[in-house]
């Protein structure tokens, strides 16, 4: 479904990603962790299509880079990320910012809609427990509630891939395990697309991801099925510090080792 192969990314003198292979099939749940500047938003960037490699070959959804119209291939892919956040206009009613994302646009002007991308956009802002709010401005929303519209907008085209670039990032407490809850609920749907998570917290990785890539210096560090990934020998020696990891009804938690 996606493989990179012998991927570098290479700004000016710097090699900020790479050399890099991975394979990722159709049913995996994937999560990407790193220390910050391993090069873990710019491989969401290049499984998202915003960026070319370097060097090497990259195929998603089986479409290798060079010999499919992108453009095309986006269409195929749900995104949520800060940088998308940023474009959504505050005073756009929440109902609309998941209802435009089937023209790629932000703002709802003179396009029109039909039935089916209403009650798609309503049956995902149900999903996401944010229903009620529908009638609202975004900009009037909590940011735990903007994550759940955020995520809605990148379901509303029925993607093949689903890229969340952290996405409980300035969560409270509440917000972050809400949040995780509706995920872990969502992805355990046969017919959800399959999805890449980026985060720094071992505790924000969603129940039911079955495989994890830890990235160090833009390398692969480890990777491969999560329990054999996330575990206290390979965190601690990551990130150059003593962790102990536990698991616990299948999520992890990280605490330094006393």
């Amino acid at each position: 479904m996606l493989a990179l192969r012998d991927v570098t990314v290479i700004r000016g003198d710097r090699t900020i990603l790479g050399p890099l292979n991975l394979a990722i099939s159709q049913g995996e749940r994937w999560v990407i962790l790193g220390p910050n500047g391993a090069g873990k938003s710019t491989l969401l960037q290049m499984l998202a299509t915003k960026i070319f490699p370097t060097t090497g070959q990259v195929s998603v959804l089986d479409r290798e880079f060079g010999r499919i119209d992108l453009f095309e291939l986006r269409t195929r892919i749900g995104i949520c990320s800060s940088s998308i956040a940023e474009e959504i206009p505050g005073e756009e009613i929440v109902r609309d910012v998941v209802l435009t994302a089937a023209y790629a646009i932000y703002g709802r002007w003179n396009e029109g809609y039909d039935l089916w991308d209403e009650s798609r956009a309503i049956a995902l802002l149900t999903t996401f427990g944010v229903r009620e709010l529908g009638s609202r401005e975004y900009g009037t929303l909590s940011e735990g509630e903007k994550k759940r519209v955020q995520i809605a907008r990148a379901l509303m085209t029925d993607p093949e891939l689903l890229l969340l670039d952290e996405p409980a990032a300035g969560l409270d407490v509440g917000g972050r395990e809400d949040l995780l809850s509706r995920l872990t609920s969502f992805s355990s749907d046969p017919l959800a697309p399959a999805t890449v998570l980026v985060t720094h917290h071992i505790e924000e990785i969603p129940v039911g991801t079955t495989h994890a890539l830890i990235l160090k210096s833009g390398t692969v560090a480890v990777s491969g099925p999560i329990e054999h990934v996330v575990t206290s020998d390979h965190v601690s020696a990551i990130f150059e510090t003593p962790i102990t990891v536990t698991c616990e009804s299948g999520r992890y938690f990280a605490r330094a080792t006393l």
